[in-house]
C-alpha cells in the first residue's frame, strides 16, 4: 500500500488486532496526547480532534512515516460521553443504563504523513441497539467477558454480541476501535 513505514499511534491491543487484518507491517508507539474534552465539544468532534493529535504527537519520533491515530468516543445522546468502566460495578451501571437503548460510537481516524506534514482524517459512526437486559444477564455477561477496558462495557467481538438487538454502521471494525474500510481507502490513495 504505502512505501513509508507505518506506525500505529496506540498501545491498544484491540486496535493492533484490527490493523493486523490488513496484513501490512507496522509498529506501535504510545501517543503523547491528553485525552480531555474541551467545553461544548461533541463526542464526534472529540474523537476526530484526538485522532489527529495522537497521530501528530509522534512526528518528531517518526519523521518519515505514516502515523495512524484513532480515538473512539461513545455516548447515549451525543452529549454524555461514556468511558471505559474500569471495573465490574461501573460496567454493570453502564449496561443497566444501556438496556433497551442505543449507544452511538464515533471512531476518529487520522493518517498523518510526517514526512510531508499532511493528513487525512474522518469519523466513522456506529450505533449499537441493546435489547432489554436483566440484572442477572448483565452480571453473568460481565463475569465471562470482563470488558472493563472497553467503552460501553462490552466486547462486540466476544459475548457482547448477545446483548444487542441490532448493530448499524458501515464498518464493524470501527466499533472495535479502528475503521479499516476508511483506513484501507486512505492507504490505497497514498500508494497511487
Amino acid at each position: 500500500m504505502s512505501h513509508l513505514p507505518i506506525i500505529l499511534a496506540s498501545t491498544s491491543k484491540y486496535r493492533a488486532q484490527c490493523l493486523e487484518k490488513l496484513n501490512i507491517p507496522f509498529k506501535q508507539a504510545s501517543p503523547i496526547c491528553a485525552e480531555i474534552s474541551k467545553n461544548n465539544e461533541t463526542p464526534k468532534t472529540l474523537s476526530l480532534r484526538l485522532s489527529i493529535e495522537k497521530a501528530k504527537s509522534l512526528k518528531n519520533q517518526f519523521p518519515e512515516h505514516l502515523i495512524i491515530g484513532s480515538d473512539q468516543t461513545c455516548s447515549f445522546d451525543d452529549i454524555e460521553i461514556i468511558g471505559k468502566p474500569g471495573n465490574f460495578e461501573n460496567a454493570k451501571t453502564q449496561l443497566l443504563k444501556a438496556s433497551g437503548k442505543c449507544m452511538h460510537f464515533y471512531t476518529g481516524l487520522c493518517v498523518y504523513d510526517s514526512k510531508n506534514d499532511t493528513f487525512n482524517a474522518s469519523v466513522e459512526t456506529y450505533t449499537v441497539f441493546f435489547r432489554e437486559l436483566s440484572e442477572l444477564e448483565i452480571e453473568d455477561y460481565l463475569k465471562q467477558d470482563q470488558p472493563y477496558d472497553c467503552a460501553g462495557s462490552f466486547k462486540a467481538e466476544g459475548l457482547g454480541i448477545t446483548l444487542f438487538e441490532k448493530l448499524q454502521g458501515d464498518d464493524p471494525n470501527s466499533l472495535i476501535g479502528l475503521p479499516l474500510i476508511a483506513l484501507s481507502k486512505i492507504l490505497r490513495q497514498k500508494n497511487q
